[in-house]
Formats: structure tokens, C-alpha cells, sequence
């Protein structure tokens, strides 16, 4: 499974970014899909996982901003963002398991990233 993100970017306090996360995969209805933010100095933290048939989690720090969603007709995740801070500053990376989980050493395929700054 390749995976790859894109629709990062540079955004102001409190704007919006909609990275996207493309799967190239046949059996894409298999993975449950996550997103996993790395910030510069802090640890990979899990932010959001989406299942193969739309059950949606949340880490605490992105509730009520952040919403996961998937097509599954196009192999696509995509994470709305929502009222953006400077902490959500971070490389965001898609993530494919065959098991739905927050840890990301439960994940077997990752993108490559894409970059999310949040000025202040």
C-alpha cells in the first residue's frame, strides 16, 4: 500500500487546511485509516483514525475541530482542520492498519507527510 499525503500548508490562527491522504491500494476497504501529527521536540501523537465502514476517533486535543473522512470509491482520507492553533503545528502522516488503533506501531503503511504550520 503506497500512501501519499498532500494539502498541507501555511495558515493563520484560528483558519482551516484540508490534507488529504491518496491510498494506492485494491483492497483499500481493509485498512483502517489514521492520521499521526510530529511535532519538532515532542513524540509522533495519534490525531484521528477513520474505519473501513465510518467510525470516527478523536485524540482530546482535536475534538470539535478536526473531522476524518474517507472515500472509499477513491481510495481517499481526508482530515477537515478546523480552528487551527499554533500547536497543531506539525507534520501530519497517513496511516494504514489491518486493526483500528491509536498507537502508531499498529499502522503498517505510512505516507510521507505534509507539512502544517499554524502562525500566531
Amino acid at each position: 500500500v503506497q500512501l501519499v499525503e498532500s494539502g498541507g500548508g501555511l495558515v493563520q490562527t484560528g483558519g482551516s487546511l484540508r490534507p488529504f491522504c491518496a491510498a494506492s491500494t485494491d483492497t483499500f476497504m481493509s485498512y483502517d485509516m489514521g492520521w499521526f501529527r510530529h511535532a519538532p521536540g515532542k513524540e509522533r501523537e495519534f490525531v484521528s483514525a477513520n474505519t473501513w465502514n465510518g467510525n470516527t476517533y478523536y485524540a482530546d486535543p482535536v475534538k470539535g475541530r478536526f473531522t476524518i473522512s474517507r472515500d472509499n470509491a477513491k481510495n481517499l482520507v481526508y482530515l477537515q482542520m478546523n480552528r487551527l492553533k499554533p500547536e497543531d503545528t506539525a507534520v501530519y502522516y497517513c496511516a494504514a492498519s489491518t486493526k483500528l488503533s491509536v498507537s502508531s506501531t499498529d499502522y503498517d503503511y505510512w505516507g510521507q507527510g505534509t507539512q502544517v504550520t499554524v502562525s500566531s
